[in-house]
């Protein structure tokens, strides 16, 4: 009898550690807070909904108020808890608007995806506009610094937090037709390794994907009606074009617990692209 009883006391503990392990894993951002930029469409939607699916609260920040609205409904219709924001990332004199917002929707900030970008105008390097480059600056490498900069000091009042910033392929290799937007990209690596190494003993952890071919609005333009051509012609070694989601899970996962030693790492997620 008393063997017995030891080993049933042996499987519920080790039944309810399984448990805990399990809760850690897929509860670990109930109560947190995240904020999304360019959270209207693509990568950023996708990014807020699943923050949203792990329990996070989130911030949904875009320059279009119908689909920064629309990502917060669709959130709120899976019975998550959103708010928007419209702002303009390249606007500096916007962003005295995101910490009372957040301050008064949550009183926290855990978690930011800096992934508000465009691609500026196909043109040979020489021919692009002064006025072309300064907006691909101001909205892919400098937004993302803006963004940083009123995101620390939230996170340092709770303690620490994960920041993750979108920068391309064309971070990590050059795409021709795009110089601007390249070099932007390239920015926000040297950007976000800095960071990491400015918070690494400060409980902030900082981290860049980098995207290749993913199905969304921004990319639409460079996708030809054949889009299994395109990827061939594009060199996509998996063969097929990435789904917004596919990049959401990366970037929520280096929030997570799970990847508390990861810190100014920079990770494709681009089906092997810039690996040939």
């Amino acid at each position: 009898g008393m063997r017995f009883r030891l080993n049933a006391l042996r499987i519920r503990t080790s039944l309810e550690q399984t448990c805990e392990l399990e809760m850690v894993m897929t509860v670990s951002m109930q109560g947190k807070v995240a904020l999304v930029t360019g959270a209207g469409s693509g990568i950023g939607r996708a990014s807020a909904l699943e923050f949203s699916a792990m329990g996070a609260k989130v911030l949904a920040i875009d320059i279009s108020e119908g689909n920064g609205q629309e990502t917060v409904n669709q959130i709120k219709l899976l019975g998550g808890e959103a708010t928007f924001l419209r702002l303009d990332v390249s606007d500096s004199s916007q962003f005295s608007a995101l910490e009372p917002a957040i301050m008064n929707a949550y009183g926290r900030l855990d978690f930011a995806h800096n992934n508000a970008g465009i691609t500026g105008q196909g043109r040979s390097t020489h021919q692009i506009t002064l006025d072309e480059w300064s907006n691909v600056m101001n909205v892919n490498l400098t937004g993302i610094w803006l963004s940083i900069k009123e995101e620390i000091p939230l996170m340092l009042k709770t303690g620490g937090g994960a920041i993750v910033n979108t920068s391309s392929g064309a971070g990590l290799v050059g795409i021709r037709g795009a110089a601007a937007y390249t070099a932007s990209k390239h920015g926000v690596v040297g950007l976000t390794k800095a960071a990491a190494l400015d918070y690494a003993r400060k409980g902030i952890r900082v981290n860049a994907v980098c995207p290749g071919f993913i199905q969304t609005p921004m990319t639409g333009f460079s996708i030809a009606h054949d889009a299994e051509d395109t990827v061939e012609f594009k060199g996509v070694p998996i063969g097929r074009m990435g789904s917004p989601i596919e990049v959401a899970r990366m970037v929520v996962w280096l929030c997570s617990d799970a990847a508390s030693l990861v810190t100014g790492a920079v990770i494709p997620v681009d089906g092997g692209a810039v690996a040939q």
